[in-house]
C-alpha cells in the first residue's frame, strides 16, 4: 500500500489503514485455515491493522481464551510478519487475567506475547475499566510496559469519557506513556459517543478505532424487513435495529450509494465511519472469504460529500 493512504494511530507512531481486520471471529466461527484466508486476503488488499484479545473466545463451549491469537500467531509464523502490520491485543477479560492490576496486566501482557509468537505487542489495550484497581496503579502498569518494550502504544476500550480523561491525567501528572487510542461502540445506527467521547477525543489527540461498525452485521444489509432469517450469533440483536424507522432509512441510504458505488453495503457504512470526526480506522470481522471481500473496498474507499451527508442524514 501507498504509505500516503496510512493514517496516525493518535500520537504515537504507528500507522494504520482505514480498515481494522476484527479477530474476535478466529478459532471461532472461523476455523484455523478460514483465518488464514481473510488474513492472507486482508494483507494482499492493503490492510495493516489486525485486532484481538486475549479473551477471545473464552465465551464458546471448550474454549478457555486466548484462541484468536493463537490462530494470529500460527497465520504469522506460517507466513512471516508484513513489515508494517501492526497487532492489537487486550487485557481484562480472559479466565486466568482478569481485571487491571499491575501484576495482572505484566502477566497477562506475556502470555499474549507467547501465544502471538511476537516479541513485542503493537498496540495493548484495557479492554474494559476495573473499578476495583486504582487507575494509577492500571496507567503505571501499561506505562511500564512501554518502556521495557513489551509493547509500543497503549488503547482504552469501553471506558466512559470521564474515567478516559483520568487515565490521560494520571499519565501528565505522573509522567507516565499515555493512551493514545479508544476503542468504542460506534457506527451508522449507534452515534451517542458523538456527544462526549468525540469531543474529548480530539482534544487529547486520541485517534477512535470504532467496533460493532456493522451494527452486528445490521448495516450489511442482509437484514430486511420481512427477510428470511440470517445464521449468525448475533442475528436476533442485528434485526432489532429494524424496529426503528431510522433502521429502514438507514439501509434504504446504504442500498442507494452501495449501488451507485459498485461495492457492497458493508463498505460503504464502514467509509462512512472511517471518515468520521477523531476516526482513524474502522473494526470489522469477517468470517469467510466472501465476507471478508465485502470489507477490502474500504481500505481505498472514500465517500463524497454528499454520499456521506446522505448516510448522516438518514442516520440522524
Amino acid at each position: 500500500m501507498n504509505d500516503t493512504r496510512l493514517r496516525p494511530l493518535g500520537r504515537s507512531d504507528l500507522r494504520v489503514s482505514r480498515l481494522c481486520l476484527g479477530g474476535n471471529v478466529f478459532g471461532w466461527t472461523a476455523d484455523e485455515a478460514a483465518s488464514f484466508r481473510i488474513l492472507d486476503a486482508y494483507v494482499a488488499a492493503g490492510g495493516t491493522i489486525v485486532d484481538t484479545a486475549d479473551s477471545y473466545s473464552a465465551w464458546a463451549e471448550g474454549h478457555r481464551g486466548g484462541e484468536s491469537e493463537t490462530v494470529i500467531g500460527a497465520w504469522l509464523d506460517q507466513r512471516g510478519r508484513p513489515d508494517d502490520l501492526v497487532i492489537a491485543t487486550k487485557v481484562s477479560q480472559h479466565p486466568e487475567f482478569r481485571g487491571l492490576s499491575g501484576a495482572n496486566v505484566r502477566a497477562a501482557a506475556h502470555a499474549s506475547l507467547k501465544r502471538l509468537g511476537v516479541e513485542t505487542i503493537d498496540l495493548y489495550y484495557a479492554h474494559f475499566d476495573d473499578h476495583d484497581t486504582p487507575l494509577a496503579e492500571s496507567a503505571e502498569a501499561f506505562s511500564s510496559l512501554v518502556d521495557e518494550g513489551v509493547i509500543r502504544a497503549i488503547g482504552l476500550s469501553n471506558h466512559r469519557p470521564d474515567r478516559i480523561r483520568e487515565w490521560l491525567d494520571v499519565c501528565a501528572d505522573r509522567g507516565l506513556h499515555a493512551p493514545v487510542c479508544v476503542q468504542p461502540h460506534y457506527n451508522l445506527v449507534e452515534r451517542g459517543i458523538e456527544a462526549d467521547l468525540v469531543p474529548l477525543a480530539r482534544e487529547r489527540g486520541l485517534a477512535l478505532l470504532p467496533y460493532f461498525g456493522l451494527a452486528k452485521g445490521f448495516l450489511t444489509g442482509k437484514y430486511q424487513p420481512g427477510g428470511a432469517d440470517v445464521d449468525s450469533p448475533r442475528a436476533a440483536s442485528a434485526r432489532s435495529y429494524l424496529d426503528h424507522p431510522r433502521g429502514e432509512r438507514v439501509l434504504a441510504a446504504l442500498e442507494e450509494v452501495s449501488a451507485e458505488r459498485g461495492v457492497a453495503s458493508a463498505a460503504v457504512a464502514l467509509a462512512w465511519l472511517a471518515d468520521r470526526p477523531g476516526v482513524t480506522s474502522a473494526i470489522a470481522s469477517a468470517r469467510d472469504l466472501a465476507q471478508v471481500q465485502d470489507l477490502l473496498p474500504v481500505i481505498g474507499l472514500e465517500l463524497t460529500g454528499d454520499e456521506s451527508a446522505r448516510l448522516t442524514e438518514a442516520s440522524a
